[in-house]
């Protein structure tokens, strides 16, 4: 059974932020929709109180959690350990996704690296934290991060990525609205 936490405190934001990959999952409201999960890596990732956690998004193929999050707000987060000691913790809440010039943007990318493939900044109202055993998860060894996304935006460069989004982004697989947000 998993226990669960009133708040993310000092000792399970460390362990949040020694782990090198996340994921997130989100879902339409409508039954017919496609349920989403990505994985994350970089360092995009803040716990900004314990309840509000928020990472940098970068443009990728697929604009699924910013779309399932503008019609619903509904996100999980999961972060597991593959080192020696097993552990999962998932993070439930609401999410809000932000803009460049919006406060919070500016502030959650000020927290991280320079990235040239940014498009936005999602937050999370957390209002559920779990952690279970992890034991059915391997033991793996992190070897590096990739550099791909960094290089094929500073390969395209602003204009190019900006055409891309309008491109490849404007909506989810399943046709809801995606980036940009008047889209």
């Amino acid at each position: 059974m998993a226990k669960i936490f009133d708040s993310i405190d000092d000792e399970l934001q460390s362990w949040i932020k020694e782990q090198p990959m996340w994921f997130v999952a989100t879902a339409p409201l409508g039954a017919d929709g496609h349920v989403n999960m990505s994985p994350r890596g970089h360092d995009s990732f803040s716990v900004l109180d314990s309840h509000r956690v928020a990472w940098v998004d970068y443009t990728g193929s697929g604009v699924e959690t910013i779309a399932h999050i503008r019609e619903n707000g509904r996100v999980c987060l999961m972060f597991n350990s593959f080192g020696s000691r097993p552990r999962i913790v998932r993070l439930h809440g609401r999410g809000s996704v932000f803009l460049p010039g919006d406060a919070t943007f500016d502030k959650v990318v000020s927290l991280h690296p320079d990235h040239p493939s940014t498009r936005a900044v999602i937050t999370v109202d957390v209002t559920r934290i779990s952690d279970s055993c992890g034991w059915g998860v391997p033991i793996m060894e992190m070897t590096g991060e990739r550099d791909l996304l960094r290089l094929q935006a500073e390969k395209k460069g602003a204009d190019g990525m900006s055409a891309y989004r309008t491109e490849r982004n404007a909506r989810s697989i399943d046709g809801l609205p995606g980036f940009p947000l008047d889209a």
